[in-house]
């Protein structure tokens, strides 16, 4: 179910947003017994890198990563996500 559930963010996410590079991290396990995760839904983290951020501020930036993701955030799919949203130059100078 875990490679499902990636599969379904890093598709929304690549279909939604110019993405450059994405990672995706499950952390469900360090959640367990959580009511999110006995309910079934994932927590993930994420880190998106795409010209869609320039000249946008954190929160609008994580509403892109959020709309993309639609109704996987009301269903059983995602239960929490952790965003990183930067742009290429931002993630050249984290790496650097």
């Amino acid at each position: 179910m875990t490679e499902e559930r990636v599969a379904i963010i890093r598709e929304r996410l690549q279909r939604a947003l110019p993405v450059r590079h994405v990672e995706i991290e499950d952390e469900s396990h360090l959640h367990a017994g959580h009511a999110g995760a006995r309910d079934g839904g994932g927590h993930f983290r994420v880190l998106v890198v795409s010209d869609a951020f320039r000249d946008r501020r954190p929160l609008q930036r994580h509403r892109l990563v959020y709309d993309a993701m639609g109704d996987a955030m009301r269903r059983d799919t995602i239960h929490a996500l952790s965003i990183r949203a930067l742009t290429p130059e931002e993630h050249e100078d984290q790496r650097a």
